[in-house]
């Protein structure tokens, strides 16, 4: 029965997001149990493909990721596939009708990460709205569920958002991607010699997208207001921590969110009020 089978893909979905991101999951629990194995079922297929390019370096991942764009598309063709994130996925994408120029843009710029390079102002915008803007946008069609002038409406600050979050985690895990990956993504920026201007020239760009994103936050609909909005303060307190490192010792370690304060910011959100960005920014 085709039924357990779309159960267990879920679940699976689940358990990868789950061990993989404790700070999305934390988010996730705060939106509607009604959408949840939704969001669970695109952040497992995203993160399943930063994996192959990121983790599987003993392995031919440039085969491994053609491999799943092509089993992408046949699953988003014949409505199943036999691996589960896959299939979990795809059932998502049917739901609530996703535009495959979304996977699409995401899957290309998982294939930018296969080769390292140096990028250019050009090349780092097709890159942020693949990895990040569009799985705003994937997250948007389910909190919007048909609702298309809502959709339209909040899609701007669905993508800074996503962006803002990226360009933080660039940040967070610069020299992991600079040092072992040989990625700099952001332009007209050298590692070598990375400079508090530099730094202050990057964060002013996300603290702008962060505050265009807050816009968008309070018009969701309740059900996925406060799981977004957790997710912002927890981007927002890790960014912060990372404005109050110099650049010179931004590579020496891994800035996290301990979880005595993540615990503190879950109990926040549990309370904020659900109407208007004025309780918004009240509450963070």
């Amino acid at each position: 029965m085709k039924a357990l089978f779309d159960q267990v893909s879920a679940k699976c979905s689940q358990i990868t997001t789950q061990t993989y991101s404790t700070s999305f999951s934390l988010g996730i629990k705060f939106l509607s149990a009604k959408i949840r194995p939704a969001i669970y079922g695109i952040y497992g297929f995203v993160r399943l493909a930063d994996e192959i390019v990121d983790s599987f370096n003993d392995y031919d991942r440039k085969v491994l990721l053609s491999q799943f764009r092509s089993e992408t598309h046949a699953a988003l063709e014949n409505k199943i596939s036999l691996n589960p994130i896959i299939n979990s996925f795809q059932q998502v994408v049917h739901q609530y009708q996703i535009d495959q120029i979304l996977i699409d843009a995401f899957l290309d710029s998982m294939e930018m990460d296969l080769e390292k390079q140096v990028y250019t102002k050009q090349l780092y915008e097709k890159y942020i709205f693949g990895s990040a803007e569009v799985v705003g946008l994937m997250c948007l069609k389910v909190f919007c569920n048909g609702e298309k002038k809502l959709y339209e409406d909040l899609r701007y600050a669905a993508m800074k958002l996503g962006s803002a979050f990226q360009k933080v985690n660039f940040l967070r895990d610069i020299r992991a991607d600079h040092l072992e990956l040989g990625r700099m993504y952001f332009p007209n920026m050298n590692f070598d010699n990375f400079t508090d201007s530099d730094k202050l020239t990057i964060e002013n760009e996300i603290n702008i997208e962060f505050e265009e994103a807050l816009h968008g936050i309070a018009k969701l609909p309740n059900s996925a207001k406060r799981g977004v909005y957790l997710a912002y303060i927890y981007y927002r307190t890790l960014f912060r921590k990372i404005q109050n490192i110099p650049a010179k010792h931004i590579m020496d370690k891994r800035v996290r969110v301990p979880d005595v304060e993540k615990a503190m910011l879950m109990l926040n959100t549990f309370f904020m009020p659900q109407t208007g960005r004025r309780s918004l920014e009240h509450v963070g």
